[in-house]
């Protein structure tokens, strides 16, 4: 269950589960509209990642990738330590919780950053030999 394409909209809907049992709708939406720089940077970002993907369709592609070293296990380490330093920080659960949002769509930043990137270097070898 490591795929992205099924943790981020189950986290998701996990978060906002949360967030609606937890802090009411108002509260919920108020910590959305918060985020909307990060929300609206996502624009530029999948819009890339739908160029390169109709751009590259019919190409075999390289996952320069999967040489990374993080696994899932080393995120949430990673995940968990940030929630104990913000628990610290924000001074309650609450303060915490409202902080998930935030690292979804910067998960999802990320994943789309590191998509391109992989998008791009394939771009550039086929195009660059044709």
């Amino acid at each position: 269950m490591n795929n992205p394409k099924i943790l981020f909209p189950l986290a998701l809907i996990g978060i906002l589960s949360t967030y609606f049992f937890v802090f009411g709708q108002e509260k919920t939406l108020e910590i959305i509209k918060g985020e909307y720089l990060f929300i609206l940077g996502l624009i530029p970002l999948s819009l890339a990642f739908i160029f390169f993907k109709i751009k590259l369709k019919d190409y075999e592609l390289i996952d320069f990738n999967k040489n990374s070293n993080l696994s899932f296990k080393s995120i949430v380490m990673f995940f968990l330590i940030f929630q104990v330093v913000d628990y610290y920080s924000e001074g309650s659960f609450e303060g915490m919780i409202s902080l998930w949002f935030l690292y979804w769509v910067m998960g999802i930043i990320a994943l789309l950053l590191m998509e391109n990137i992989n998008f791009y270097k394939n771009y550039k070898m086929i195009f660059k030999k044709a």
